[in-house]
């Protein structure tokens, strides 16, 4: 496990370059590079101290020493120019392995302020070169705050479904393993310590003699196409125990190089994206695709040894596109190779991406004893699927995987499948998989007793409607006068309100400025991250031009309702495949092509009239909903006879959190007392979620700035007036510095204070006193001076309880908007037979 203090340091050196350097992924590199050459000056120490020489800074390279770097006489642009000259050059050091040069290979420093780097190269100094474990897992959580790795489609695969998967496939002593889109090598990683997990005797000490070691660290490679990525996989490998990594900078579907490389066990998460005009791969795949998904999966099946197995991630496209490449690419794995699919949750990549995605159990030797395939779905994976993942106790992994190995033992037993009990999964013959040619993955569609997909064929858009039929220049329509330009401002993203366009003069047209659209046309966004942006257009003004940053989707009449489109566009099947097709670059989009290869159900035309109706009559509730949320705030009716006092005068205290040097990043742990900050408020709620933490030792020594019950916490910055309301529990947290603790005397209720604080009079004298330039900011004085009518306590009680009477009321319209908005994607479930 990692420690609180090393995590830390990783946690300094971030926060130390995050103002030279705000992509997450430079960060990483910049400091896997300074790890690396303080490393390689720590072993130099040590083989002096041993009686050796010096091989890493030796003859030319001397002068590069960490010592000499970091020596304080040297001035702060000698030091820059030092450490910028070493690493640029040390690719060329011949006293460095091959290994090393490679991790140099095109380092440079990114920016040019010797204050940072000389505070950034004191705290990499902290860090001592090891192959301990402990240094392994620091390198691990360093790569986990990578999250999205680039355009290509690459996103970091969670640690428990890495561990998940090389459980299934218990990789063993011997097998040659590979993972030829390796990323940052977890996979590799996880399979190694799996194998050493699993060679031990009772007293936990390694069977594995050094020989066997070695060539377990020589079974175990990997391929990217990224030189960053393959610096990272090095790095980390070395970090693990591998003194030679066989890591290599390969592009799998193009090059041929290693064509005729097998492994007995492949587990990976390929790249999901592919370029605009697709892959141009090499001849020598089975199947002819550009898609890189189907690519690299017809890859992996095909460089299995005659016993290999595999585990694969794969985007939903995979499992159901209805494109010949996808049908070719299924057929063959279910003839050959495939045993089992296992269906993740859709929030199971949070944050890094929303794509619903399976894993593909492989298996060559299982495969051909078998004329039956296992699907398993997941509807929990022991962490909640929210942008935040907290763990939570419902995990049904542990129970996919015992299932799925007494599915396998049974065919391997020759036992019949049918006797078998799969609280999870199901099992389905091949021919029942094969019998209207699709070969579709989805276990859904097979279970019996629900509505299948084949009730509502799956068809591209490009059968159904017209895709962009009418295009023109808005100047040469309407010379010297005005167009109404609709682009993405006029279209409040994922709820699909039209806002109406932009009356816009011709001779200023922008150049995005193509699309005409006419009424009952469906605006799609093809840009990132506005995929969710849909309009349908039941009104549209005249002279109405749209931006080329949409797809006018113009529906058959009799085959598709513009309404019944809008609705399926909008679910998360429709939504993942768009991202799973945009390409690269800044603001990666989908082209024409993309879109008319979408793949939405489609029932007939009185069908889709009643899921139309069906889900509006949901939606009617929802927005009746919305609209009480939206108009509801609390009122006092503040009467002549009572008192106005300063907030001042009925607190005991307003204090605010711990400044400077009484609360460092160092004292932070990952379990102990909260620190409240505003970002822990949230709807006059205080909570824990992202909160950061210190030990009760350090709470002690600020015992001063700890909240007790029927405290309100309030925000100093930001939104103005945000603020909570302190309950039990939180006893003896600590206030941030970004927050105010108010504490009241005994005349005024808290509630009451809250309800004022809160109303928008107050906010509204908040936001005029706040003091600051580029961040608005409260102070002890200007809460001070808050002006409150304060009326005598059983009056106070009084309104406290009628106002919390009715935001009752109020809480159960929310309640009422989650349960529509579940019976709507409920609705689409059944649509899609799923």
């Amino acid at each position: 496990m990692l420690d609180s203090e090393t995590k830390s340091r990783i946690d300094n050196a971030r926060n130390m370059l995050v103002g030279k350097v705000p992509n997450p992924s430079a960060q990483v590199e910049q400091i896997t590079i300074a790890m690396i050459y303080k490393f390689m000056d720590d072993m130099d120490i040590e083989a002096e101290e041993l009686g050796g020489k010096r091989t890493f800074f030796a003859g030319d390279y001397a002068k590069f020493a960490w010592s000499k770097l970091i020596n304080t006489g040297l001035a702060g642009h000698e030091m820059l120019a030092l450490y910028s000259d070493a690493i640029s050059s040390m690719t060329e050091n011949t006293g460095l392995p091959a290994l090393f040069r490679d991790i140099f290979k095109n380092a440079y420093l990114p920016y040019r302020d010797p204050v940072t780097l000389r505070d950034f190269l004191k705290i990499i100094n902290e860090f001592s070169y090891d192959h301990s474990e402990k240094l392994g897992d620091a390198f691990e959580y360093l790569l986990s705050i990578l999250g999205s790795q680039g355009d290509a489609g690459q996103f970091r695969t969670p640690r428990h479904i890495i561990d998940f998967m090389v459980e299934v496939m218990a990789p063993q002593k011997g097998e040659t393993i590979l993972d030829p889109a390796c990323g940052t090598a977890g996979f590799l990683i996880s399979a190694y310590k799996h194998i050493l997990q699993n060679n031990k005797d009772k007293k936990g000490n390694s069977t594995l003699t050094p020989i066997q070691k070695q060539k377990l660290a020589n079974s175990i490679k990997g391929y990217d196409i990224s030189p960053d990525m393959v610096r990272l996989s090095l790095v980390n490998l070395y970090l693990h125990g591998f003194t030679d990594p066989h890591i290599f900078e390969y592009d799998t579907l193009t090059s041929e190089d290693r064509w005729n490389e097998f492994a007995d066990v492949i587990l990976a998460n390929p790249p999901f994206m592919s370029p605009k005009g697709g892959i141009k791969p090499h001849k020598r795949f089975s199947i002819q695709a550009k898609r890189s998904e189907v690519l690299f999966l017809d890859y992996m099946a095909e460089h299995l040894t005659p016993t290999g197995r595999a585990a694969i991630i794969v985007p939903e496209g995979i499992i159901f596109q209805s494109q010949t490449a996808y049908k070719e690419l299924r057929k063959m794995l279910v003839d050959n190779s495939l045993v089992a699919v296992i269906s993740l949750p859709a929030g199971c990549f949070n944050p890094y991406s929303g794509v619903k995605t399976s894993i593909l159990i492989l298996d060559k030797s299982i495969a051909k004893a078998s004329d039956s395939i296992a699907f398993f779905k997941v509807d929990n994976d022991g962490f909640g699927l929210g942008a935040q993942r907290r763990a939570f106790d419902k995990n049904d992994l542990p129970q996919v995987q015992a299932e799925l190995e007494c599915f396998l033992q049974a065919i391997r037993e020759s036992r019949d499948l049918a006797t078998l009990e799969l609280a999870c999964g199901q099992v389905v013959s091949k021919a029942k998989l094969a019998a209207n040619g699709d070969y579709n993955l989805s276990g859904e569609r097979y279970r019996e007793g629900t509505a299948s997909l084949s009730e509502f064929p799956h068809v591209m858009l490009s059968e159904i409607c017209d895709i962009n039929p009418d295009t023109a220049n808005p100047a040469e329509l309407y010379p010297n006068s005005y167009f109404n330009y609709i682009d993405i401002s006029c279209v409040e993203n994922e709820s699909g309100k039209f806002l109406g366009p932009n009356k816009t003069a011709t001779d200023d047209a922008p150049s995005r400025a193509r699309r005409l659209v006419k009424q009952g046309d469906v605006l799609m966004s093809t840009v990132r991250p506005n995929l969710k942006a849909f309009a349908l257009l039941n009104e549209v003004p005249d002279r109405a031009i749209a931006s080329t940053g949409f797809a006018v989707l113009r529906t058959k009449p009799d085959l598709l309702l513009p309404s019944f489109l809008i609705n399926v566009l909008r679910d998360e099947r429709s939504v993942n495949q768009m991202i799973g097709m945009a390409g690269k670059g800044a603001y990666p989009s989908i082209n024409q092509s993309d879109v008319e290869s979408i793949q939405i159900p489609l029932p007939p035309l009185d069908v889709q009239n009643e899921i139309v109706a069906e889900i509006e009559g949901y939606q009617k509730v929802i927005n009746g909903a919305r609209a009480v949320l939206d108009n509801y705030r609390p009122h006092i009716s503040v009467k002549a006879e009572w008192p106005v006092v300063r907030l001042a005068d009925v607190c005991e205290a307003i204090v605010t959190g711990p400044f400077g040097s009484a609360l460092h990043q160092s004292d932070y742990v990952d379990d102990g007392i909260p620190v409240i900050n505003p970002a822990n408020i949230v709807d006059g709620i205080i909570s824990t979620e992202g909160v950061k933490m210190v030990s009760p030792t350090t709470r002690d020594n600020l015992k001063e700035f700890t909240i007790r019950k029927d405290d309100i916490v309030i925000g100093r910055r930001g939104e103005m007036g945000r603020c909570g309301v302190v309950t039990s529990e939180m006893n003896g947290w600590l206030c941030g510095t970004g927050s105010f603790v108010i504490r009241l005397k005994e005349e005024c209720l808290t509630r009451f204070a809250y309800f004022l604080i809160t109303s928008p009079k107050i906010k509204q004298y908040l936001e005029e006193q706040a003091i600051g330039v580029t961040m608005k900011n409260l102070n002890q004085g200007i809460l001070s001076s808050i002006q409150m009518p304060l009326p005598p306590l059983d009056i106070q009680q009084v309104i406290v309880e009628e106002i919390e009477a009715e935001q009752e009321l109020v809480a159960a319209n929310k309640e009422l908007i989650v349960r529509m908005e579940k019976k709507i994607q409920g609705v689409l479930a059944r649509v899609w037979g799923k």
